[in-house]
């Protein structure tokens, strides 16, 4: 009797391949898993008899057969009582590479946004919905960042960019590099009163380690080392503001600036610009992120910028590692040379 057009077309098995090809089920089972113990001439006509009846590998079906989802998350961290819209672009940028690095492992990317209390949730692996965890975002949400290091005392499999803290696995730029990178271009323009601005006491330890770095390539080239310039603000662009205002305010000399993130060097090119301040002439202004929205700051702002391709690939060879691997985590930053240094 002729099917209906109303009934599914019944789905093919490997049952019907097995039966097609001659040979076991199981057999048909290890020739499409890639099984050393099944003979080539064996493996084509298998291979030949699913592609005849257009059978495909159930791979999350395998792979939880074997304890492996396939997946991975990726837990994106704001700000309590904001949006995604609000969060910094360089996650934005983050997130796309770690994506990218997470599918040429062959692994679907479960991505969420976190911000509020009640929406925390960490324990991906633990519930069998995903094989590691990447979790990335601002440093300021202390709360959700505690709940995440709990999830990471009591589970591996997780990886941290933006970590308050060191006693779990963070993937890093390698910061004091940076400072020195954006140092040197510096002073090779001929700026002598460098400052860094950024709070080296917040929770965002990468600021601290891009101060290192400045430090330590002020004192190579003889130049004097200034404190870190901390300005209040209710965002970084703001607060790159007020370090322009801090500055001129307290008859301070300078002639280079190091920003510890692109959004304050921003911030500060406006205020520059506002206050007919001219840059680079009158100072360079060097940032770190390599946001690309830099590109389109008045002047084009001059960066440092991590390989997001390896930021990206680290991360998720870090959340897949197993035990007793350790992939690198500082990932390589470069200058992106726009106009606003001399």
């Amino acid at each position: 009797m002729p099917t209906s057009q109303s009934e599914k077309p019944r789905r093919v098995t490997s049952i019907d391949v097995a039966e097609r090809a001659g040979v076991s089920q199981s057999t048909v089972s290890r020739a499409l898993s890639g099984s050393e113990t099944i003979t080539e001439a064996t493996r084509r006509r298998v291979e030949q008899a699913a592609a005849d009846l257009g059978y495909h590998v159930n791979a999350r079906a395998a792979g939880l057969r074997r304890g492996e989802t396939g997946s991975i998350a990726i837990v994106v961290i704001g700000r309590a009582g904001q949006g995604a819209a609000a969060i910094n672009p360089f996650y934005y940028s983050l997130l796309g590479s770690t994506c990218a690095a997470a599918a040429e492992r062959g692994y679907e990317a479960l991505v969420s946004f976190q911000a509020e209390p009640d929406e925390l949730f960490g324990h991906y692996v633990a519930r069998r919905q995903a094989d590691g965890v990447v979790v990335i975002g601002t440093a300021t949400n202390e709360v959700a960042w505690d709940y995440f290091r709990d999830c990471a005392a009591q589970s591996e499999g997780m990886a941290f960019w933006g970590s308050p803290f060191d006693d779990a696995t963070w993937v890093r730029s390698d910061n004091r590099d940076g400072g020195r990178i954006a140092v040197d271009r510096l002073a090779q323009g001929g700026a002598r009163n460098i400052h860094f601005v950024g709070d080296t006491h917040s929770s965002q330890r990468q600021f601290s380690e891009r101060y290192d770095g400045y430090r330590a390539a002020m004192e190579v080239r003889g130049l004097t080392a200034r404190e870190p310039l901390v300005s209040e603000g209710e965002d970084r662009v703001s607060q790159g503001r007020n370090a322009i205002t801090t500055l001129l305010e307290n008859g301070v000399p300078f002639d280079g600036l190091f920003f510890a993130c692109d959004a304050m060097a921003l911030g500060a090119l406006e205020e520059l610009g506002s206050r007919g301040i001219d840059v680079p002439e009158a100072v360079s202004v060097v940032g770190f992120d390599g946001l690309g929205s830099g590109e389109f700051s008045a002047p084009p702002l001059t960066t440092v910028e991590p390989d997001f391709a390896t930021a990206g690939k680290l991360l998720v060879d870090t959340a897949l590692a197993r035990d007793g691997e350790r992939p690198e985590r500082r990932v390589p930053v470069r200058l992106v040379e726009r106009a606003s240094a001399r």
